[in-house]
């Protein structure tokens, strides 16, 4: 069984849907603007950079989760995607995500980005399985922290091994389509990685060793 897997930031999405839920509770006022801008953008520029910390970020990612109640969130969420969300899946993105669905493959977001922002999103897209960060839950309330590994950088792979594992499924032939620099190790480990609109630390491995470049914008 073929198995195709997408990023979403930046691959799927013609932008950062993490960013933007962030920007978007700043512009309904559920956060502090000051505060939450500056956390929002250093924290963007530590990921573009590589060099983020998943479990600092996630404490400061969280923090709306655990403040704001579930019924709020969900319905907050429904206009993120109308406003923030469906203008950024561009037509190349959904008809790469169709060829691979009429070609019978197994399609797969895995993303750093936690599974509230990104659930609704690979629902919109029309895919079943989403691997992403897990806020922990506890009695159906978010508890601001991370729930097993997060699903970032070699965490990737962990999870996808994982989730094969509890699937039946064999590590065969395998797409990886991708734009950043902190998916090299996945993209390292498929058989068919495929660089899309990449960061420019990505750009430069992908020409080093001969890797396809697309765009989807």
């Amino acid at each position: 069984m073929a198995l195709a897997l997408f990023d979403l930031d930046n691959t799927l999405l013609a932008g950062d849907s993490d960013y933007l839920w962030g920007r978007f509770l700043v512009e309904q006022k559920r956060v502090d603007e000051a505060y939450y801008d500056n956390e929002n953008k250093r924290f963007l520029e530590l990921y573009q950079q590589g060099k983020l910390d998943i479990y600092e970020f996630a404490a400061f990612a969280f923090r709306p989760l655990v403040e704001i109640e579930l019924q709020t969130l969900t319905t907050l969420h429904q206009q993120f995607m109308q406003e923030k969300i469906r203008p950024i899946i561009t037509d190349k993105a959904r008809a790469l995500v169709e060829q691979h669905r009429s070609a019978g493959d197994t399609l797969i977001i895995i993303t750093a980005t936690n599974s509230f922002v990104t659930r609704p999103i690979a629902t919109e897209l029309g895919i079943e399985h989403l691997i992403a960060t897990e806020p922990e839950q506890i009695a159906g309330r978010f508890t601001g922290k991370i729930a097993g590994t997060p699903c970032f950088q070699e965490g990737k792979i962990h999870r996808l091994q994982q989730w094969l594992i509890d699937q039946s499924i064999e590590f065969k032939d395998c797409t990886f389509y991708s734009d950043s620099n902190n998916d090299l190790p996945l993209l390292k480990r498929v058989n068919h990685p495929i660089v899309v609109d990449p960061d420019e630390k990505l750009a430069e491995y992908a020409q080093a060793h001969n890797w396809p470049v697309i765009s989807l914008r």
